[in-house]
């Protein structure tokens, strides 16, 4: 298929000149006088008539006589200009010979507009039974029945000159590396759609020159054999668009419960924004990513004049909601996990794929259920719309459970592994490992009092003070001011490096406010970061994918042990346990207690019961819950020692039948607490429990003591 428009160039036609070898210097040499007078004089012979020159086509004779003689004057010349052109024209024949080689890989033109059918995906519990049977979400649309607000997103974001360019654009090209080059890093590309097309259709993910070259000869041959609008229709159901869709019409569904022709200015603005970096934008990672990228794709078609500014502001100020169709498997937040990580793992795949995962269906199946009655049940009446739970096997990583929400249908958003919201106080643990690798123990005593730290008074969840306690009652009962003064004194750099230690991957504000959990994290990630206190010590990295093959039994994946190693000393492992069974045991998490089986945990609630977490060990599980509401809106008065602790509870019971009750790593037994008063140091400016201990030690610094926690 010829481009439209492009006309064809009038083939050159020859000179058809006679030329005419010229003559050699030595015949054109006129002689010298001396010569001439030397030389007797004689008749002159007659002149030799030099044959005719042989007629030859175009230009080639005259060509190569100039080369010739050139030769004769310059031999040095002369073999470097042979050399020159024989390599000349061994570039063109191996140039040639590229081109033909890439063409001649370029499937059949019925191939390149390719099945829709998308392979099937059929995900496996960890037992091996089937969790659900689904291709990669893949559909095709054809561009004329979409929306024109979508394809105008698509243009001005992506390639503005589409229309105008034969493949490659080399004003945006020059005004991308010009960007470039005054932000000092890469803030614009110059690929169009046409290229990107190429790069889906034929090529893999790399950076080579001959990738690149392989990328344009492609390219051109694209803009030959097909017209601009069947080229955007290829891209439009090719390019993969996050949460395991393939194509505009996937994702629309996939994230609208609707086809693409029926999306809106705003949810078309959020799928051309998906272009760029689907994995960072899709929505149902980052509600709040996906939307400032939208906003980016709007701006970008007011500046291109594709729609007024007052059309821009309207759609701008539309909440992104998100909606799914119903998942028949039970399982939609597990296997949507997997579908989303399935291209990094293993690329764009054409065969049929088995995927072995460490999802417990049992489990599962009934922890979903379990959040969704008791949101049912009891969360309207406190204003809890949402929730989230993580279950892993804490020697491992690997994901047991994964619930992102109360509704799969209502909202796909994943809150367990995207949402990031503050933990409170579910945050002290690593305080209180940080002061145990700063020389404090269980039994030191602080004051719980007032403190004022440049002006910040922090004050306890009930406004009340119980002046001298222990860490581990400290902790126990979640008391704000000992955490913050703790964090004081040994800095708060110290303990973000002991959160990040164990696994909190998320950006950390070491201020002394850290000690209460605010900065952000998600779910999964503290839930992984528990797991050290159940296993002894050693850091885990959450995993749901074990094995990925193909149909035939040909494997792509195949997950190594993690090699993270010990990040919690053996006594400190004794001595967290010692405090977070306490705070099971007669604490603020006493609701989450389960018979028999030994447990740790801790409690968090936010600022204004916005956030309410719960999470908690056994030797055989860590779990980690979130109750809240996606608008950041309070709850009334759920705290994590209620609704979360709760739901722990009925998730962790049902999951313990037959399982041997075992007591925490370091543990005496099964029901007794760790007492090791002596195993862990005592220093200022706390003092041990000991009654001995306490009474040897000097009345002054007794003084100091409560000198420093009394005023802070």
């Amino acid at each position: 298929m010829r481009m439209s428009g492009a006309k064809r160039r009038p083939k050159p036609k020859g000179t058809g000149q006679r030329r005419v070898r010229p003559r050699s210097s030595a015949a054109k040499a006129s002689p010298t006088k001396a010569s001439r007078a030397n030389t007797p004089r004689s008749k002159p012979a007659p002149r030799r008539r030099r044959p005719p020159a042989r007629r030859t086509r175009g230009r080639r004779s005259g060509l190569w006589s100039r080369f010739e003689g050139l030769s004769q004057r310059h031999p040095i010349l002369s073999g470097a200009a042979r050399v020159s052109l024989i390599a000349s024209l061994a570039g063109f024949v191996l140039m040639a010979g590229a081109v033909l080689f890439f063409i001649a890989r370029v499937p059949d033109p019925v191939l390149a507009t390719l099945d829709d059918r998308p392979p099937n995906v059929t995900v496996l519990a960890a037992d091996g039974s089937i969790l659900a049977e689904r291709g990669l979400r893949r559909g095709h649309i054809r561009v004329d029945v979409l929306p024109d607000h979508l394809i105008k997103a698509v243009l001005a974001t992506e390639d503005r000159r589409f229309y105008d360019h034969w493949g490659v654009d080399l004003g945006g090209l020059i005004r991308a590396s010009y960007r470039n080059f005054r932000a000092g890093k890469v803030v614009q590309g110059g690929s169009t759609i046409t290229q990107q097309l190429a790069k889906n259709l034929f090529l893999k993910p790399e950076r080579t020159l001959t990738r690149k070259l392989e990328e344009l000869i492609y390219t051109v041959w694209l803009e030959k054999r097909f017209a601009k609008n069947e080229i955007l229709e290829l891209y439009l159901n090719r390019v993969y668009l996050g949460g395991g869709t393939y194509g505009v019409e996937a994702a629309a569904r996939r994230y609208f419960g609707r086809s693409a022709r029926d999306v809106t200015l705003a949810q078309s603005a959020v799928l051309a924004g998906l272009l760029k970096a689907p994995s960072r934008y899709a929505p149902t990672r980052s509600i709040r990513a996906a939307s400032a990228r939208a906003q980016v794709v709007l701006d970008n078609m007011v500046d291109a004049g594709f729609i007024s500014a007052m059309e821009a502001k309207k759609a701008g100020q539309q909440p992104l909601r998100l909606q799914a169709k119903g998942d028949a498997t039970g399982y939609p937040y597990a296997v949507d996990w997997v579908a989303a990580m399935l291209p990094e793992y293993v690329g764009q795949h054409d065969d049929a794929l088995v995927v072995q995962t460490t999802i417990d269906a049992k489990l599962q199946r009934s922890s979903q259920e379990r959040l969704r009655k008791l949101l049912d049940s009891k969360g309207r009446k406190l204003s809890a719309g949402e929730g989230a739970i993580v279950v892993l096997d804490p020697k491992s990583g690997a994901v047991r459970a994964l619930v992102g929400g109360r509704s799969y249908k209502n909202s796909p958003y994943d809150r367990a592994l995207h949402a990031r919201r503050q933990p409170g106080s579910a945050f002290k643990p690593f305080v209180y490992l940080a002061a145990l690798d700063a020389g404090y123990g269980p039994s030191s005593v602080a004051i719980d009092g007032p403190v004022n730290i440049r002006g910040w008074t922090p004050s306890n969840y009930t406004k009340t003070y119980r002046g001298r306690v222990s860490l581990r009652s400290a902790l126990a009962h979640s008391i704000n001011t000992v955490a913050v003064k703790l964090t004081a004194n040994i800095g708060p750099d110290r303990v973000a490096q002991t959160a990040q230690r164990l696994g909190i991957s998320s950006e950390l504000n070491a201020q002394p406010s850290l000690a209460l959990g605010t900065s952000e994290v998600t779910l999964i990630e503290l839930t992984g970061a528990y797991a050290p206190f159940a296993n002894g010590g050693a850091r885990v990295l959450p995993h749901v994918i074990t094995h990925i093959r193909t149909e035939d039994g040909r494997t792509l994946y195949a997950r190594q042990r993690s090699a993270v190693g010990r990040v919690v000393a053996q006594g400190h492992v004794a001595a967290m346990n010692d405090m977070m069974s306490a705070v099971v045991r007669g604490g603020t998490g006493r609701r989450a207690a389960i018979p028999r089986h030994p447990a740790g945990g801790k409690t968090g609630t936010t600022q204004n019961s916005r956030d309410a977490w719960f999470v908690g060990y056994t030797a055989h599980y860590v779990a980690g819950i979130w109750i809240g509401n996606d608008d950041n809106t309070p709850m009334k008065k759920v705290t994590g020692g209620s609704l979360p602790a709760e739901l722990w509870h009925d998730i962790m019971l049902p999951a313990h039948e037959g399982k041997r009750p075992t007591a925490l790593p370091n543990q005496h037994g099964p029901a007794g607490p760790w007492h090791g008063s002596g195993a862990v140091a005592s220093r200022f400016p706390f003092l041990g429990s000991d009654a001995k201990n306490a009474m040897a030690r000097p009345r002054q610094l007794f003084q100091r003591v409560i000198g420093f926690f009394g005023g802070g």
